[in-house]
């Protein structure tokens, strides 16, 4: 928990899991009393605090909330397509990499030989060398 004290003696408990209002608290205690304190504080580089500065700067109070993670773009690997890579191996175990997505060009699903590679990986459907 991080306490803020005011000149009355009076505090102001700010949870460590409210991520906004840390940052914002951080803020305005650099503005107020100095950067490197508050970055001490609060446990951010100066680097990201002047990141965050900039983004509350453009775009107010929602530059300083969390962002969803990954990627904003549809995965091109939906279940119909994992699915249809599946039932390509099966039918044709000893086909390539390549010729899957083709076949799957050809079917309308754009899908790259990487993300083939990487479903045929995931579902361990490799094939069996015989030494």
């Amino acid at each position: 928990m991080i306490q803020l004290q005011g000149t009355s003696g009076k505090t102001f408990d700010i949870k460590e899991d409210d991520k906004f209002a840390l940052k914002f608290t951080m803020l305005l205690e650099g503005q107020l009393y100095g950067v490197k304190e508050a970055i001490q504080k609060y446990g951010y580089t100066e680097q990201r605090y002047y990141q965050l500065l900039k983004a509350y700067n453009k775009l107010g109070s929602d530059g300083l909330l969390d962002k969803k993670r990954g990627s904003d773009t549809k995965p091109i690997r939906t279940n119909q397509v994992t699915n249809q890579i599946i039932r390509l191996r099966f039918l044709d175990p000893f086909s390539s990499t390549h010729v899957i997505s083709q076949k799957l060009k050809q079917n309308g699903y754009n899908v790259s030989v990487r993300s083939v590679e990487r479903t045929i990986t995931e579902y361990g459907l490799q094939k069996k060398h015989m030494f």
